[in-house]
């Protein structure tokens, strides 16, 4: 039904079309904290290095198993506006930070669950919204208290960054070997601007999966791998002391952009218009084997003439590469890409030491590796099988963010929910000195900040309560680096068994969550609008198309009818 309001005169005015709906006040903040709890119960159970993990088949029936938060929430194509705030914080920390993507949902979830509480004790949800964002503030400080500055270039501690954000994965027992390659291959691209300052693209890394083999096999290589094939079986499958041209354009005779007609009248014609098309395409080849590459890397086609050239002048060639791969080429070999041949010179080469089809599975891949100094670099990742590769996948890209986290912004807190029980404990404290109801929210969200270690502890197998009191009770008596090791199940500190993680991930947790709880306690009026089928709202065509609805019912029963009429002309 539309939705009716009654002015001074009584007048009934119809606002929204027909089959728009308005949520109001209390109800509509009691429907989108209750969908944001539901959010936040789907990824409760996979946080940390005990979580579960989740199962999701899409509908064409492929299936992708993890416990990565942002992965489960965007495969799950939630359709409630409230809950998809939570979805969006979610991959925003996916994109900014790579890892606490469940830690940023669990924690709104906490932060909307208590709000629920002080609402139904009649707290203005703005005077919520106001202690929160206080409480969140004042969060990032403490949090920035503990933490501990360390060397951007510190190999040990960004190992010990990567293994723990490795811990909560499926790759825990292969961590070891893994962290060790993550760590290399970013401080291979790393970039330093200064004495303390680095920049890292993570861009430069290129991922590439196969299934096959085991975790252990997978590899860092210093240049890059392209799943092409060589073109031309006639063509050396492996060089050493590669020179590559890195070439944009085609090696093919380009047709004219007008449609052209040519006349030929006899044979010899023919002969001396297909024989310049050679001459072109050896010119054209002429000009890359005259700087001396025996490697031609090529984003376009190769025509099948030119690799017959290219071939007899015992030069390597791989077409159609992708433009991403081609700028990844020519970071790693020092190489330019070059679109036009006139161009090409001896000093646009790039070089490796090797460059080699191999046979990896079924496929035949190119290898080019042993690079000079290569600014862009390949992980080449292994697995059992195609859904232990993806998820393989999944946490190596967390390592690489929060080793190039810790890179960006070299600060490290400890890992086991030590910091948010530190902060928690900071906060009950801070908070008195606030006045009026504000104080209320404060106190709220420390609660909430200790949902992490509680669901640490639940998903463990721990006794979440005894657990919180004696965390809460070693952290007031100043063991700061004290949080719960989820492997032992006991509280210990982190510290010694090298839990640690990048302050930047935990202060855009509790930004990112903080800000979503705001925004959603802020709706006091959910109004849904449907697109209607044409017509006035609440006209007398508004029901037209119900009516003729029933019309094509009634045609259908035509053709059936008219079926027999052939027959009757046959009588005729």
């Amino acid at each position: 039904m539309a939705i009716q309001a009654t002015s001074k005169g009584n007048m009934p005015v119809v606002l929204l079309k027909e089959g728009g709906t308005e949520t109001k006040g209390r109800d509509a903040q009691k429907n989108n904290i209750a969908a944001s709890k539901i959010i936040s119960e789907i990824v409760h159970s996979s946080l940390g290095p005990r979580g579960m993990d989740k199962m999701l088949v899409d509908s064409l029936g492929d299936v992708t198993i993890t416990n990565d938060g942002a992965t489960i929430l965007k495969e799950i194509d939630v359709q409630h506006p409230a809950a998809k705030m939570l979805v969006e914080i979610s991959k925003t920390t996916d994109n900014e930070v790579g890892d606490g993507t469940t830690s940023v949902v669990v924690l709104a979830g906490a932060l909307l669950e208590n709000a629920e509480s002080l609402i139904d004790q009649n707290v203005h949800p703005t005077i919520i919204v106001d202690g929160y964002r206080k409480a969140g503030k004042q969060a990032g400080e403490f949090l920035k208290e503990i933490a501990e500055p360390v060397s951007p270039s510190d190999k040990d501690v960004l190992t010990k960054v990567a293994k723990t954000s490795m811990e909560t994965k499926l790759v825990r027992k292969d961590s070891n070997q893994i962290s060790g390659i993550i760590v290399d291959a970013v401080l291979l691209v790393s970039e330093k601007i200064d004495d303390q300052r680095y920049d890292v693209d993570i861009d430069d890394i290129k991922v590439e999966k196969k299934a096959g083999g085991s975790i252990k096999d997978s590899s860092v290589i210093q240049g890059i791998v392209l799943d092409k094939e060589i073109v031309h079986g006639g063509m050396p499958k492996s060089l050493s002391g590669a020179k590559i041209a890195l070439i944009n354009t085609a090696l093919e005779i380009s047709k004219t952009e007008t449609d052209a007609k040519i006349n030929i009248s006899d044979p010899a014609q023919l002969k001396s218009f297909l024989d310049e098309e050679n001459n072109m395409l050896k010119a054209m080849v002429d000009k890359v084997t005259g700087t001396g590459a025996n490697v031609v890397l090529c984003q376009k086609g190769i025509d099948e003439m030119a690799q017959h050239y290219l071939a007899k002048a015992g030069i390597m060639a791989v077409r159609r590469i992708k433009e991403s791969d081609l700028t990844k080429l020519s970071r790693a070999t020092g190489g330019r890409v070059v679109t036009n041949l006139d161009d090409l010179s001896e000093n646009d080469l790039g070089t490796a030491d090797l460059v080699e089809e191999r046979k990896i599975e079924e496929d035949k891949w190119v290898f080019v590796e042993g690079c000079k100094s290569p600014k862009s670099v390949t992980l080449l990742l292994r697995g059992g099988s195609q859904r232990v590769v993806d998820e393989v996948e999944r946490s190596v890209h967390d390592a690489l963010m929060v080793v190039r986290d810790v890179i960006l912004k070299p600060s490290i807190v400890a890992g086991g929910g030590s910091p948010e029980t530190f902060a928690a404990t900071k906060l009950r404290d801070w908070s008195k000195s606030l006045e009026g109801r504000e104080q209320l929210a404060a106190e709220k969200f420390a609660d909430a900040l200790e949902s992490i270690p509680l669901t640490l502890a639940e998903n463990a197998g721990m006794d979440p309560i005894d657990t919180l009191t004696l965390l809460r009770s070693k952290q007031q008596r100043g063991e700061n680096w004290t949080g719960i090791n989820v492997m032992e199940s006991r509280i210990a500190s982190m510290k010694h068994s090298e839990i640690i993680e990048p302050l930047s991930v935990k202060l855009q947790v509790a930004s990112a969550a903080t800000e979503a709880a705001c925004m959603i306690l802020r709706i006091d009026d959910v109004i849904a609008t449907q697109k209607s089928a044409g017509g006035p709202p609440g006209g007398g065509e508004g029901g037209m198309p119900g009516g003729m609805g029933g019309m094509p019912g009634g045609m259908g029963g035509m053709p059936g009818g008219m079926g027999g009429m052939p027959d009757m002309g046959g009588m005729m």
